[in-house]
């Protein structure tokens, strides 16, 4: 699933529906929201969140040149899973900037480290930013963009599929400087993403 530049909303409509749309967005956001520990979040894309990206984006820049409208297109719309994946943007954050700096040293490679795990199947790691690296040889970013590639197996399991047994989602995180694990994701989340595969 892609959007398209026609399914765009041209500015001066978009701040006619904003306000609704975004509201109808954050309530969309908080049942793909999963806090990895106190200081990761991970927040499961798909082609409601990213629409919402776009149009932001695009009203934050006032683009309304097709150029412009094309190039937001083509950097947001890898981010929606595509039916066999689980795409989510982590979030590392740390209130104080001086903490935040030094744990964004001690992280370095975290990004890889993220994984997922569909009831007893094995853990899949994250491929992360695909699109560009965030990270040099000092310190990792704290935004992170990461992609989970699930078997039809696992997708299966996921959606309860076929009479498997109750479907359950664990993610944690394995670094030697952050290990944290959620055995069991919230039911409506468990949902939302079970939808986001074909």
């Amino acid at each position: 699933m892609s959007i398209s530049r026609e399914s765009l909303w041209p500015l001066e409509e978009y701040a006619r529906r904003r306000q609704e749309f975004r509201a109808e967005v954050m309530a969309h956001k908080k049942r793909r929201t999963v806090a990895v520990g106190d200081h990761v979040t991970l927040i499961f894309e798909d082609e409601l969140t990213v629409r919402y990206q776009i149009q932001e984006m695009l009203r934050i820049e006032r683009t309304f040149e097709e150029r412009g409208i094309l190039d937001e297109l083509d950097a947001y719309n890898p981010l929606i899973p595509d039916g066999h994946n689980l795409k989510a943007t982590m979030m590392i954050e740390y209130a104080d900037e001086a903490v935040r700096k030094v744990e964004l040293t001690r992280l370095l490679g975290v990004q890889d480290r993220v994984y997922v795990q569909v009831g007893q199947h094995p853990r899949v790691f994250a491929i992360a930013d695909e699109d560009l690296d965030r990270q040099n040889e000092t310190k990792t970013s704290s935004v992170h963009f990461l992609r989970f590639e699930l078997t039809p197996e696992m997708i299966a399991g996921l959606r309860g599929d076929h009479g498997q047994r109750a479907p359950s989602l664990a993610i944690g995180i394995e670094h030697p400087n952050y290990t944290y694990r959620v055995d069991a994701v919230a039911p409506e989340t468990l949902a939302a993403l079970a939808r986001d595969l074909a």
